[in-house]
């Protein structure tokens, strides 16, 4: 294995900025509250008397997996590697109708409505500032480096 395939060898060798580490903190955030929302529910679904077992534990199972694309993106946020900012944004861009529907409710569902859409919001401002996207090694259309 050449040092240029080391797996150990960073993909950019730039500092990472602040707001890239504050991305990366957020997405995993999200990330670990999906999976505790998800472990919770599961055994909620399994100890406790729900109307549905099977809705719920398949509702537990869902969240866990699903915290994976957060969770995974965050790490490659942290590691600047380009291609974590895509599922990071789609993250962000899942989370603003699911806290759109938190704020509709007429419960204690409102603040997780406003924290999960600050959260979303502040991530895409994070991940699309230009000092991001450099570090992150990310062009845009028409600046492709020259092939021959």
């Amino acid at each position: 294995m050449t040092k240029e395939q080391s797996p150990t060898t960073p993909e950019n060798t730039t500092p990472r900025p602040r707001r890239l580490t504050y991305a990366a903190v957020l997405t995993a955030l999200e990330g670990v509250g999906l999976t505790v929302g998800g472990v919770w529910v599961l055994v909620l679904g399994l100890a406790g008397d729900p109307d549905d077992r099977q809705q719920a534990v398949t509702l537990g199972v869902t969240l866990v997996a699903l915290a994976l694309l957060p969770l995974l993106a965050a790490r490659g946020l942290f590691a600047q590697r380009s291609w974590s900012r895509g599922p990071s944004i789609i993250t962000q861009i899942l989370a603003l109708p699911v806290a759109y529907s938190l704020l509709q409710a007429d419960s204690i569902a409102i603040p997780a409505g406003i924290l999960i859409a600050a959260i979303a919001v502040a991530t895409l401002v994070l991940l699309i500032n230009p000092a991001t996207t450099e570090a992150l090694g990310i062009r845009g259309p028409g600046n492709a480096p020259d092939q021959k």
